[in-house]
C-alpha cells in the first residue's frame, strides 16, 4: 500500500499559489486571504488579485458578547483563512471583507440542520431578564421565553449555567431563535410522559377552571371537565396545593411544552 505524504503550505506558498489565478470577485464571494498589517480601524488582506482587501474590525465578530483585546488583535496578522466580500470601493480600490458574514451564513446552515435533527440543545446562559433566558446557539443570540421555561430566577447567578432546550422558532430575514427548556423536557422524560399513561403529579396552583399540577417539573392542566363526572362547585374543597394526586395523560402539546391530564377513571 502506497504511503501518502501530506503537502504542507507555508504562507509563502499560499500566496504564491493565490496569484496564480485572476479572479473575477464579486460582492457575495467567498475567498481565501492572508491577513497581512493591522490599522487603527481594521486589516489589509492579501487575496491574492490585483486590489486590496479590507476587514474592518466591526466585521470580526459574529456576536457582540465578546470583545477582542488589543493584544488578540496584532495575533490577527499573518492569519489565512476565508472571508466574505461584502463591497468594492471604488476610491480606495479595496475588496471590503467580514469574517462576521461568513460566520453567520454558517451558523445558520448548522441551525437548520439542527432543526431537522430535532435534538436537544446544552446551551450556556448568557442573561437573565424579566421575559426569560438569552442564550448563545452557533455564535448567534436566542431567547427562551418565561413561557417556556420549567423553573425560572432572575438570580445572576443563574448566569454561565447550562440549561437543556429545543428548537422552538426560527427565522433567518429576522435573525430570530426561540428555544423552549419545556420541550428538551418533554423531550428527556417521553419514555415515562405518553398519551394513556397514568402519572403522579404534585398541585402548583389551584383556579376556577382547573388545577396546575407538575409532572417531573414539567407544568399540567387537570381542566376540571376532567375532574368527574359529577358537577363541582368549589375545586379548593377537594384539592389543596402542594398535595399528589394521580392522573392520566390525555394530551401533550409539543409545540408550546404543555400537558393536559385527567382523572377520569383514575384509581
Amino acid at each position: 500500500m502506497r504511503k501518502i505524504i501530506p503537502i504542507r503550505f507555508s504562507e509563502k506558498d499560499f500566496g504564491a499559489i493565490l496569484n496564480k489565478y485572476d479572479y473575477s470577485l464579486h460582492p457575495g464571494d467567498i475567498v481565501a486571504g492572508t491577513i497581512f498589517h493591522k490599522e487603527s480601524r481594521g486589516f489589509l488582506v492579501d487575496i491574492g488579485s490585483h486590489v486590496a482587501g479590507y476587514l474592518p474590525i466591526d466585521e470580526i465578530l459574529l456576536n457582540s458578547f465578546n470583545k477582542y483585546n488589543q493584544y488578540t488583535l496584532e495575533n490577527f496578522v499573518n492569519n489565512t483563512r476565508e472571508f466574505f466580500i461584502l463591497a468594492y470601493d471604488k476610491h480606495k480600490q479595496q475588496l471590503l471583507l467580514s469574517v462576521k458574514r461568513l460566520d453567520y451564513i454558517r451558523a445558520w446552515k448548522r441551525i437548520k440542520q439542527l432543526e431537522s435533527e430535532d435534538i436537544i440543545l446544552h446551551l450556556p446562559v448568557s442573561n437573565v431578564n424579566k421575559g426569560g433566558i438569552l442564550t448563545n446557539l452557533e455564535g448567534l443570540q436566542s431567547f427562551i421565553p418565561k413561557s417556556h421555561l420549567i423553573s425560572f430566577s432572575y438570580d445572576q447567578g443563574f448566569i454561565k449555567n447550562n440549561i437543556q432546550c429545543k428548537l422552538l422558532f426560527s427565522d433567518e430575514k429576522t435573525n430570530k431563535l426561540i428555544l423552549s427548556h419545556k420541550l428538551a423536557m418533554l423531550s428527556v422524560y417521553s419514555n415515562l410522559l405518553k398519551i394513556g399513561s397514568t402519572v403522579y403529579g404534585q398541585i402548583t396552583q389551584i383556579k376556577k377552571y382547573g388545577i396546575f399540577i407538575s409532572i417531573y417539573g414539567i407544568p399540567a392542566l387537570l381542566h376540571i371537565s376532567e375532574i368527574g363526572y359529577t358537577h363541582i362547585d368549589n375545586i379548593n374543597y377537594i384539592f389543596q396545593v402542594g398535595k399528589k394526586i394521580k392522573v392520566k395523560i390525555i394530551h401533550i402539546d409539543m409545540q408550546q411544552g404543555r400537558i393536559y391530564v385527567s382523572k377520569r377513571e383514575v384509581d
